[in-house]
This record gives C-alpha cells, structure tokens and sequence, in this order.
C-alpha cells in the first residue's frame, strides 16, 4: 500500500457564537427575553439597563480592589452604548396623540382563596371549617369537587378523630352555600340545580327547570324537545321560556376565577392607522434598553496590563447581546409591516377580508430565510384595534374561487361564523347547505372542509344547534 498526502477543499456552515445567540434571542417571546437578559446582566458586570435609576445604578470597584463608599458612587455614565437616548421606534412628541394601548392585569384571587375569605366570615365552629377546608381543598379549576364523600372521610380521619361521613356532607353543603353558586357541584346536573335552588323562589319556571337539569337534562342535550314536553306536561312556550332559563347558568361556575399561574402576553407592536396606512410600531414597554457601564469600561482600559483579559471577553460579550437585542426588535418591525401591509383589507374590515399568506412571501419580502420568519412570528404578538393576535395568525391557507383568485381560511371560517350566526335556529344550516352558499359567493368549500373549519370555530352540529 502507498502512502500520500492529499489536499482538498471543502465548504461549510458554522455559527458562530454570535449568531447562535442573535437565532435563540430572535425565537424567545418577549417575557422570555427580559428573563434571559436579566441572567445576561447578573453575569456580566459590564452589562446595565440604560433605564436604571442613578440610586439603582451598580457601582465600580476601586483600583484598589476596595468596594467605593456611598458618596464615592459613580455617576451615571453620559457615553455609554445603548439603544439611544430615544427608544427604538421613534421619538415620542409630548403632544402624540397615539393610543395607549398599555394594559395592567390585576391580580385576581383564585376560586380557592375566594371561598376561603367567605368561610373565615361564618361563625362555623373550627371543626366544621377544617372540614369545609377538606373539601375546598378538593375543587378543580371549574369548581366541582374531584373526591367522593368516603375519600375524604378517608383524608379527614388522620387529623380528626370520630369523623362520620355524615360530617363531610354536611361541610360540603356549607361550601355550597357559599359563592359563586354552583360550586362544590359533584357533576353537571347538580351544578345547574344548586344555581337554580340559589335564585328567587318567586322565578318563572324555577320549579320546571330544576326537575329538567335534574331528572331529563340528557333529553335537553339531545334538543329532544317532544319528549321533554311530554315529560314535563308542559307547552311548547312554556319549554322555550324553561330552556332560556337554563341558559341563563353557567355550567363551569369557578372558571371565571383566577388561576393562580396567571400568563401575561406582552405586544411586541402595535399597529394604529396613520394618515390613511395602516403602521406597525414598536412597543417601547417591551424594549429592554440595555448600555455598557462606562465604569467598569474605564477600569478596564486602566488595568488592562494587570489581569483585565477576563473583562475584555465580558466587554465584546456586552457589545454583541446589545447589538443582537437591537437587530431583533428591527427585524421583528420589519417583517411586522411586511405582514400589515398584506393584510390591510383585514384592518379595515376584519377577519372576511383576511387575504391567504405564506411565510415565504413575508421572506421574500424582507430578504429573510422562512425559517427566520417563523422565529419571528412565533410568540410575537400585535396589538391592534380589532384585539391582540399572534404574528402567525395572519399566515393560512387557501381555497379557490370562481374568479381565479384564492380565499384565506381564516376569512371562510369568520363566513361560516357570519352564516351560523344569522341561521334560523329552527331549521339551522347543514354542512352541506354552508358548502352551497359559499358556492354561490364564489367560494368552492367542500362539505367535508366546511365540517373541519366550524369544528375548529367549537361550533356544533346542525342537530345539536336546532331550538324550539
């Protein structure tokens, strides 16, 4: 065998780690963002937000290796590197007439906390309310209680002595008492018929819809309305009026409380219409502004000859996380416009007008890869004059029409809305039926499609959509 040495050329990809750390900033939604920045500036002493108070600001150390005094603290530093003395986005005039589209969410006490504040006001004697405890203990997000009498008879034995299972019914009828009526509800019937018993006992047909949530609510489920007539030996009004009664009560009595995880959303943008475009903004609240602490800096320039190698690499750290933040609010407002200026019909008329959109469009449009444009549009959020919606709302696809032209999911969704809507509930549109007047309007839906699309909208079947 003969030995040789061979040269040869070869192409390939590497990231560096400044463009590993500029793809995983791009992809993190904005509460995940000032999360990751917040361990970037406990790491990295070089690293401050621009935004800090001058009695927040941290302080340098001494040459001297000395932590300074209070009156030797470091004023803020005029030349640092930031976003700006502007935020990004604009300066703001004192006289903007811009919408403020800031929303604080207060904190809600959860269904859990609020029936406890209820049960410290009765004068239960300490016994009763650590049993009504027990049980609230044992409710689930919606209010209805997860245990059976023997489980918790079976819990409440190892802290109270002769315990009878007597006892945790009669707990579990005092937490049912309390408020929000309906809580405390073992199954759906008996739910309805503790908000029903909770009313005036003077209201119409209270009497009839207990029995009917009681004793036939598998009947009014089906919209078996013959046979609920003949079981309740009423008219064909009388059941009309007992049905919107029911109607009237809420099947999930706790969920209206909060949570206790409670996930906010920050907009990434916001979109307004100026001087008759529709414009994409940054939100200057969810924009870290971020600077080098010209202290630290200058220390480094002194001690660079005495071991400051190890703040040079935190320096270029610094500098590449500021310049990686920026690029992604810049391309975030790029591709956020692109997309806006796609869907115009959509802000002006709402979701009918919505038109399709592809990712490789908005890419094409902003010199971005697809795979970039989904970063971006994932967990980034706009805030608009019709609500508040994900980037990748606005990106579907398509369906056909007569005249050559394609019609967006989305808009044939918010039609089949829009039909459903305005149905006679008696005789209410079949799939089949949606699929012929969309037809008619030009828009070749199949039945099948139209089954798929009013299921995603949590819509119900014709049958089970039918009324007196």
């Amino acid at each position: 065998m003969k030995h040789s040495l061979q040269l040869k050329l070869s192409q390939h990809l590497t990231l560096t780690p400044q463009l590993q750390q500029s793809i995983r900033l791009l992809q993190l939604s904005t509460v995940e963002l000032n999360q990751e920045l917040e361990r970037y500036l406990a790491e990295n002493p070089l690293l401050e937000r621009a935004d800090l108070p001058d009695d927040e600001a941290p302080a340098a150390p001494r040459a001297d290796g000395a932590q300074p005094s209070e009156a030797e603290a470091p004023p803020q530093p005029e030349d640092s590197i930031s976003f700006g003395d502007e935020p990004m986005g604009g300066s703001r005039r004192e006289d903007d007439d811009r919408d403020d589209f800031t929303q604080i969410a207060a904190a809600e006490p959860t269904l859990q906390e609020a029936l406890i504040r209820q049960l410290q006001l009765t004068s239960m004697c300490d016994r009763d309310k650590r049993l009504s405890l027990l049980v609230i203990a044992h409710l689930d997000g919606d209010g209805y209680l997860t245990a059976t009498i023997e489980e918790l008879h079976a819990v409440g034995l190892a802290e109270i002595a002769d315990l009878e299972p007597e006892d945790v019914s009669i707990a579990l009828h005092q937490v049912q008492n309390l408020e929000p009526a309906g809580v405390g509800a073992r199954n759906l019937a008996e739910c309805l018929a503790l908000q029903l018993k909770a009313m005036d006992p003077a209201t119409p047909h209270r009497e009839c819809a207990i029995e009917l949530v009681t004793r036939h609510l598998d009947a009014l489920a089906s919209r078996d309305y013959n046979k609920l007539r003949r079981q309740l030996g009423i008219t064909e009004d009388e059941l009309r009026e007992v049905r919107a009664l029911i109607l009237t009560l809420d099947p999930k009595p706790g969920s209206a409380w909060g949570e206790g995880d409670t996930r906010y959303v920050v907009p990434d943008v916001t979109v307004r219409k100026v001087g008759g475009r529709w414009v994409a903004q940054l939100n200057r609240d969810a924009m870290p502004r971020l600077r080098i602490n010209k202290m630290y800096a200058d220390l480094l320039h002194a001690s660079r000859d005495n071991g400051g190698r190890n703040l040079s690499g935190q320096l270029q750290e610094a500098r590449w996380l500021i310049k990686n933040v920026q690029q992604r609010f810049d391309t975030i407002l790029r591709v956020t416009q692109a997309i806006v200026d796609r869907q115009k019909n959509f802000f002006e008329h709402g979701e009918v007008a919505m038109r399709p959109l592809v990712l490789r469009e908005i890419a094409e449009a902003v010199g971005l890869h697809e795979s970039t444009i989904s970063r971006v549009t994932t967990q980034k959020y706009m805030l608009t004059t019709r609500g508040m919606f994900e980037l990748k709302y606005f990106f579907g696809s398509h369906v056909a029409t007569d005249a050559g032209g394609a019609c967006s999911s989305t808009a044939i969704r918010a039609l089949i809305k829009q039909l459903v809507a305005a149905e006679d509930g008696r005789k209410p549109l079949s799939d089949h039926r949606i699929s012929d007047i969309l037809a008619q309007q030009g828009i070749q839906v199949a039945r099948r499609t139209v089954a798929k699309y009013r299921e995603a909208l949590h819509i119900q079947p014709a049958n089970m959509r039918k009324s007196i």
